[in-house]
């Protein structure tokens, strides 16, 4: 049964094009690189994020919309695989590096908000232009607490 699942899940690796098959082995590596930074204390951390309570621009060229859509494409397919937790700040992590390394913007938003019971729960997501690539889907359940703008 075991060995069906990885054969199953071998195949339909293989089924992806070359360039997204690298581009899923660098999300590993990112995702992976991202949970050692969310065990590292925050103040050690955050400077490697970018400037504090700044913006970067909403402005994108078609290359670069290209390049972040499979970015996100490739972390969200890689990350309910691998076995550590890799949620909301793990993958804005990875997605970070991974645009860090094409030389693309980024914002990483830090947002908190109080649920039904009075309990407060964290999220965090990642804009390059206009395009959300982590985190899209709860970010407006979020106030904004902290922003770290990463641009070149």
């Amino acid at each position: 049964m075991i060995k069906a699942l990885r054969l199953d899940k071998l195949s339909k690796l293989r089924s992806y094009p070359a360039d997204m098959r690298r581009l899923m082995l660098e999300a590993l590596i990112a995702l992976a690189w991202g949970r050692v930074l969310k065990q590292l204390p925050f103040a050690r951390v955050s400077p490697s994020l970018g400037d504090y309570m700044k913006e970067t621009s909403y402005e994108s060229e078609r290359e670069q919309h290209r390049q972040t859509v499979q970015i996100s494409r490739a972390l969200h397919l890689v990350s309910p695989h691998v076995p550590w937790e890799a949620e909301c700040l793990v993958m804005a992590f990875a997605a970070q590096r991974m645009l860090n390394r094409r030389r693309l913007s980024s914002t990483l938003y830090l947002g908190m908000r109080r649920d039904e019971q009075g309990k407060t729960a964290a999220h965090a997501w990642l804009r390059s232009g206009r395009f959300y690539l982590t985190g899209a889907k709860e970010l407006e359940q979020y106030t904004v607490v902290g922003q770290f703008a990463k641009g070149f």
